[in-house]
């Protein structure tokens, strides 16, 4: 069974490099679902390590449904990964009905050739799973990155169990896998899987003020700079 990490750093890629991994996903800000690595970091994996490595294309967290503007930087990312030989790309679309898009979807996937596709955890939002891994599979997308539509994938291994009948890719079963329960996904048939495998230290500055912002990490919400906010705090600085 093939083991690929959730890498959310260099230093993450080169842990599962030399412990042995086989794939990495490589992405940032593992706390609100992953978005696309800078092209430093890209460009830093791709250059010194030979882990294969498939890469993110999600340029921001909330929804899946993406403005022309934000599909257009999606495709520009593309073809960085492309430049600088990366195996894979991970991505998708959705409609606002929870639905896949399969224009756009379509779009990526012919874009991402010859590196391989994978539909990402978009895929656990959607309403009927089982007709969008058939269209996924119209599509040639070579796996299927989700957790069962469940909060980890213990919970959702009977649709797991399922999809991995019937999807002619791979179904990747992710979120909460670990060394205490992987003999359930050794034993389901599953020919890989994805966790980050997180171990957590101490940074090495005091806390003083915390940075991290509650109201960003509601995925009910899409966070904006707002043209009239920022048009009153000009007008009042020079009023």
């Amino acid at each position: 069974m093939l083991v690929e990490i959730c890498a959310n750093s260099y230093q993450s890629a080169l842990n599962a490099q030399q412990a042995g991994a086989d794939r990495i996903e490589l992405c940032s800000e593992l706390a609100v679902g992953g978005v696309t690595p800078s092209y430093g970091l890209i460009k830093k994996v791709t250059s010194h390590l030979t882990i294969p490595t498939h890469v993110l294309i999600r340029p921001r967290s909330g929804d899946f449904c993406y403005s022309p503007t934000e599909f257009d930087i999606m495709k520009h990312d593309i073809e960085l990964c492309k430049y600088f030989k990366c195996k894979g790309i991970v991505s998708g679309v959705l409609h606002r009905n929870g639905t896949l898009d399969m224009e756009r979807t379509k779009e990526l996937v012919a874009l991402a050739r010859p590196m391989s596709f994978t539909f990402h955890r978009a895929f656990d939002w959607v309403k009927n799973p089982m007709e969008t891994a058939k269209s996924l599979d119209k599509l040639n997308v070579e796996r299927i990155l989700t957790s069962g539509q469940e909060l980890n994938a213990v919970k959702g291994m009977e649709l797991l169990k399922k999809l991995n009948q019937i999807y002619k890719g791979i179904i990747i079963p992710a979120s909460g896998i670990n060394v205490n329960n992987i003999d359930e996904f050794k034993n389901g048939s599953f020919q890989e899987i994805h966790l980050s495998a997180s171990e957590f230290t101490l940074t090495e500055n005091h806390v003083k003020v915390p940075l991290n912002s509650q109201k960003h990490f509601d995925e009910t919400k899409q966070s904006f700079s707002s043209q009239s906010l920022i048009k009153q705090i000009i007008l009042n600085i020079h009023a």
